[in-house]
């Protein structure tokens, strides 16, 4: 598990990356179409800076919700201006990252509710550092512009998409009992992500002889696990191909999707 300082140095820096992304977006960017289905560019700013602007100065001793905030200020937002939205992100970001830079561990270890159920405020922020990752690629894939996908930040990410593995082999993909399944990811983050079943499906260290390897980029990985592309387009460009058990392989690289 990431432990509190890389979270916030992550935070910190992917925070400051979306911001300067939202500063250098032309009038005619924000229009354009995500990757998220139902979301242009403004309307993954929007999402981002709804929920950082409802976490801040938020902490879970204070008690409630602060999804709760959410309606209020999506209407606030919905009556900016593109200008407006990107000063409005600029402040808020400014402030959470000033927040969490005065974080202690009775914080970042207290009680809280997540997206993926009751955790703790540190499990809520590693999340919120997945989120902002993958939103950003969400607006510079489409745009054509420059994206970094390894570093530490890209790593905290992939280690979220790890977390489910056993879910997405076992439910998603159906990989029956007293199977293995490797997947190996080239780079630019590299990993060798192993999972199991027996009885159920689980994440292991390793498996030594695997019924299926898939291989692909760990950015082609993660866009198919966040159910940002079509798999049959990588599929047909070979930046994801399997071997051993073929249709097993097939079902993988098919049924990456997950829902957080």
């Amino acid at each position: 598990m990431t432990d509190r300082a890389q979270t916030v140095d992550n935070l910190r820096d992917v925070l400051g990356s979306f911001g300067s992304l939202v500063a250098g977006l032309a009038p005619e960017q924000w229009k354009v179409q995500s990757l998220c289905p139902d979301w242009t560019v403004r309307g993954v700013v929007q999402h981002v800076l709804l929920i950082e602007q409802a976490l801040m100065g938020w902490k879970p001793s204070d008690g409630g919700n602060p999804l709760d905030k959410l309606p209020g200020i999506q209407g606030e937002l919905n009556g900016m201006s593109d200008t407006q939205l990107a000063e409005r992100y600029r402040a808020v970001a400014g402030q959470r990252v000033a927040e969490l830079g005065r974080a202690d561990d009775e914080l970042w270890d207290s009680p809280s509710i997540t997206p993926v159920g009751q955790a703790t405020y540190g499990r809520f922020m590693a999340i919120r550092e997945f989120d902002l990752w993958v939103h950003e690629r969400d607006i510079k894939l489409p745009l054509g512009l420059a994206h970094d996908d390894d570093g530490s930040a890209a790593e905290q990410a992939l280690d979220e998409v790890a977390l489910s593995l056993g879910y997405i082999v076992g439910k998603k993909v159906g990989l029956p009992d007293g199977s293995s399944i490797v997947f190996d990811l080239t780079g630019p983050v590299e990993r060798r992500l192993a999972a199991v079943v027996d009885g159920r499906a689980k994440l292991v260290d390793d498996v030594a002889d695997p019924d299926v390897t898939v291989t692909t980029d760990s950015l082609t990985f993660m866009l198919l696990a966040c159910g940002r592309i079509d798999p049959e387009v990588p599929i047909s460009e070979k930046k994801i191909t399997w071997t051993g058990d073929d249709e097993l392989g097939a079902k993988a690289a098919r049924n990456l999707r997950f829902t957080m």
